[in-house]
Formats: structure tokens, sequence, C-alpha cells
């Protein structure tokens, strides 16, 4: 199994750069790129990273942060690694399509900070503000941490305002499902949250 690691610091990206240059007159075309790195080619690989990442940097830059569009467009780069073998994307549509997903999480992740704040404070007659920031930034921070599967019903369950059955529906599952997930949910963030749960019941 091949491990690329696809952190770059500043040398990394003068590299990129000087590579580019020496790189270019000898480039393959970008279909005999393509049929390389399905075949497994590393240096096909290397070819198409050097060639594509810092326009796709530049791109997913309209949409996200700089430092953000690096790191998408980094795990870009190692997902068509991965998935060389079924699939060959199209990068920029790819790109948008990640930059627009990461976007929504954003925002769906500032309206659940946003309703678990308002739920704290609304329990104290005088808040203390710094209080009640740093324990929705608790919550916030331990249901981020749930598996995967669990956090999406979870959250679906508790801020998006949807029955079991419409979160069935949505993701695919059973019923049952969606039962056990925001059952083991509750389990995962009562050992977390063991300290502040006379303050998070709205959770329960």
């Amino acid at each position: 199994m091949v491990t690329l690691i696809l952190t770059l610091n500043i040398q990394d990206k003068i590299y990129l750069c000087l590579q580019k240059r020496k790189d270019e007159e000898g480039a393959m075309d970008d279909s005999t790129l393509i049929e390389q790195i399905q075949l497994g080619s590393k240096d096909a690989f290397k070819q198409m990273f050097i060639k594509f990442y810092s326009p796709l940097c530049e791109y997913a830059s309209q949409y996200v942060s700089d430092e953000d569009a690096e790191e998408l467009i980094q795990e870009l780069m190692l997902f068509i690694w991965e998935n060389r073998n079924s699939l060959f994307v199209d990068l920029f549509m790819a790109v948008k399509h990640r930059c627009l997903n990461a976007i929504k999480r954003q925002l769906y992740h500032e309206r659940v900070h946003s309703l678990i704040y308002d739920k704290i404070k609304d329990q104290f007659e005088n808040p203390d503000t710094y209080f009640v920031n740093e324990l929705t930034e608790n919550i916030t921070k331990a249901i981020e941490e749930l598996p995967e599967n669990y956090r999406e019903t979870f959250k679906l369950s508790r801020f998006g305002e949807q029955s079991n059955l419409q979160i069935a529906e949505a993701l695919g599952v059973s019923i049952k499902t969606v039962e056990y997930r925001i059952t083991q949910s509750l389990k995962i963030l009562r050992v977390k949250l063991k300290d502040y749960l006379p303050f998070i019941m709205f959770l329960f």
C-alpha cells in the first residue's frame, strides 16, 4: 500500500514551483496522466500534483480561506490516489463541491453552536458570558467527537428538528438504527459531559 504525505511546508511549496518549471517540457498530457495514474504510476501522480496543486488552491480560495483551501486540495489529491482504480474526477468540479460542502458544514456547526448557547443562557437569570461560552464550546466539542454516523444522526435529532422517521428516510437506514445511534450518542455524552449534566438536560 502506498502512503502519500501531502502536508506542505514553505520548502515544499518552493520545490513545487521549481519542479513545475523543470518538468513542463517533458510532462505528460492530461489523458496520459490519467491512464498512468490509474495504472498506479507514482511519477504520473507526482506530475499531476505539481501541475494542478497551485491552480486548484487558487480556485478553492475563492470559496474558503487559503489555509482551508490547501488542506482541501491535499485531501482531494489523496482521495484521487486511493481511488485511482475506480474513478477519476473533474478536478475543478470536485474542488467546488468540496468547498461548498465545507461551507455548509461550517454554517451548520455555527447554527448548532448558537442553539446550544441559547439553550444554556436561558437557564440563568444573569448568565456569566464566559461560563456560558466555555460550556457551549465543551458541549459542541463533545458532539463533534462522536463517531461520524452517531454525530450526523444526533445532530439531525436534536438540532435539525426532524423525527426519527424523517432521519431514517434521509439517511437511508431503519428507525431502529436511528434510535440505536441516538442512544449510543447520549451514553457517550453522559460520560464526557458528566460535570455539566445539570445544565445540558435539553440534550436528553
